[in-house]
């Protein structure tokens, strides 16, 4: 499929990712492919959930090496989730970070006592065995577009390492805001600006940069707030009050009433930063048609039908009825063709996420009542 040009490859690619099962990846499959482009795109989904679709969608230019930049990162955050030895953990992710200055990449470490809890890890653990056909593809691309990867690599493996020492100086957990916030700026805040510099092709403003960062702290509060539970079980919590459930049982009643309430913090946290994307985009040069832009706007609806699912689960009323990944799409697709377009689409989802902040702010106002008064 690779000789086929990009735009007619990229409906197929949108579609194969709205059908394929990322709860039970074909580990077999992936493992038989030898070439690189192609092994690149068949376990970019398993590696990237919902952005695939969102790097899928962008301009044929750039598509290609955001997968890479992509499926580098995701490499990073294996080694992050999945070696269990902090110092090893370090080491790895320098290691890793230090072959982008090379001429030749040097092969990456392996992962040793791997800690594999589910199938989907072991499509990050995969990507890690098979990353040599990812580096094939990088050294295949443009100079400047390489000298993007190995900077966003760079940005994540230096925070990440910040990270892992300090949730191992801190008894594994993070103590509060602001380290929360540092630990998103790195792992997805510097992913959302190699993106919008790889699609703009210039550096951004200040004020971008900033804006840039928060929406990396709004999409990855996402993943935090999902995986709480998964978290736990391998010795990690993203807010304080959880350290006395590291490695426990999150199902027991005071342990899940933590939980919970850890739940809705994070996403009052990501609430408060939700306005900060429209502003963002509403601030970028893009053309007037645009892939690019479309693709932003794929990536808000998928977030916010996160949030607005996880709401729910919470016990807490949904903003958003659940769709599948093919009408997001198809709502996204007039922002390729209008910036008005975009602009009304993310006018919607701010004004649902608003009231949605509102919603949770009043619940927890009336738990905390009920907790006084009981």
């Amino acid at each position: 499929m690779s000789a086929l040009p990009y735009a007619l490859r990229r409906p197929v690619l949108l579609a194969r990712d709205l059908v394929l099962n990322r709860r039970q990846p074909d580990l077999a499959k992936l493992r038989a492919i030898d070439e690189p482009e192609r092994f690149v795109w068949a376990v970019l989904p398993h590696a990237a959930r919902s952005f695939s679709a969102c790097i899928t969608m962008l301009p044929a230019r750039t598509a290609l090496t955001a997968a890479v930049g992509y499926l580098y990162c995701r490499t990073l955050d294996a080694f992050e989730d999945h070696e269990p030895d902090g110092e090893a953990r370090v080491r790895a992710l320098g290691a890793f970070a230090d072959r982008m200055h090379q001429d030749t990449l040097a092969p990456a470490a392996a992962i040793q006592d791997q800690v594999v809890q589910d199938p989907r890890d072991r499509a990050h653990l995969l990507l890690v065995e098979k990353h040599p056909l990812v580096d094939q593809v990088y050294a295949g691309l443009a100079a400047p577009h390489r000298e993007l990867v190995g900077e966003v690599v760079g940005d994540m493996a230096g925070s990440m390492r910040w990270s892992a020492r300090a949730f191992h100086g801190q008894g594994g957990v993070l103590e509060d805001g602001e380290q929360l916030s540092r630990y998103c700026h790195g792992v997805m805040g510097q992913p959302v600006r190699f993106a919008l510099q790889l699609s703009l092709k210039q550096p951004l403003s200040p004020e971008q940069e900033q804006d840039a960062l928060a929406v990396g702290e709004y999409v990855q509060l996402a993943n935090i707030t999902r995986d709480v539970e998964k978290d736990l079980a391998r010795g990690v919590a993203y807010r304080p009050e959880l350290r006395g459930d590291l490695g426990g049982d999150p199902a027991r009643p005071e342990g899940a009433a933590r939980v919970l309430a850890a739940r809705e913090a994070l996403l009052g946290r990501a609430l408060e930063l939700a306005p900060r994307y429209r502003r963002l985009i509403a601030n970028l040069p893009f053309p007037g048609v645009s892939f690019a832009r479309s693709s932003a706007v794929l990536m808000q609806l998928f977030t916010d039908r996160f949030y607005s699912g996880c709401a729910e689960r919470m016990g807490l009323a949904p903003w958003r009825r659940p769709v599948g990944g093919m009408r997001l799409i198809f709502r996204a697709f007039p922002a390729f063709l209008s910036r008005k377009a975009a602009g009304r689409t993310l006018e919607g989802i701010e004004r649902d996420l608003r009231r949605a902040a509102a919603g949770l702010g009043a619940a927890a106002r009336v738990r905390d009542d009920a907790a006084a008064t009981g």
